[in-house]
């Protein structure tokens, strides 16, 4: 029952940072995009750029790192654009792995406790022989079960909170892409 008390407040810690890393760098895309559109349509790198440095979510970190790589030749400029994709892709899926294992592992620590509780209860009504009571076996599998159901308990909010925070991550991952797409496809168009 220990590891299981661990696993969910380990879970717990994961879900509440996660929680509050994603309400802190999730933005509205559709906002920021016209937001810094109109600054690269206006040919005002300098003012796009400025726009990019005051946000620290992945998106503004894509567009800052293209706006800063503009003039660069494309191979070099696709490299960097790779590496912080790849840099803010870590930042989004932190501890999400975790939180996975640990949605796994819980169930599977409870029907081991379950397990284990069983061979006790068995063990001790063999002890007992022929002065077995009915009533040691039901309470020994009653408390071998309530390790299942704990497990359970922590595994079901673990792994949809991970779904929810794993698609969270893939929307941003798309919305960084589209932002690089959406600042080549301006600028391409404003060239002098």
């Amino acid at each position: 029952m220990w590891p299981i008390l661990a696993c969910s407040i380990l879970a717990l810690a994961i879900i509440l940072e996660r929680a509050y890393f994603f309400l802190r760098h999730t933005s509205n895309y559709q906002g920021f995009m016209a937001r810094l559109l109109a600054r690269v349509s206006d040919r005002d790198l300098g003012a796009a750029l400025s726009f990019c440095r005051q946000r620290h979510d992945p998106l503004a970190v894509m567009a800052q790192t293209y706006l800063e790589n503009y003039h660069q030749p494309q191979d070099l400029q696709a490299e960097m654009i790779k590496l912080r994709g790849s840099e803010q892709m870590e930042r989004l899926e932190r501890f999400l792995r975790g939180l996975a294992t640990i949605g796994h592992l819980s169930p599977l620590l409870g029907l081991f406790g379950t397990v284990t509780g069983m061979i006790q209860a068995f063990r001790q009504l063999q002890a007992l022989g022929t002065q077995a009571d009915v009533t040691a076996l039901a309470g020994g599998i009653w408390e071998a079960l309530l390790t299942t159901a704990f497990g359970l308990l922590v595994a079901l909010p673990t792994l949809a909170a991970y779904h929810y925070f794993d698609s969270l991550a893939g929307r941003m991952a798309n919305h960084m892409e589209f932002v690089v797409l959406r600042l080549k496809e301006t600028l391409s168009l404003h060239k002098d």
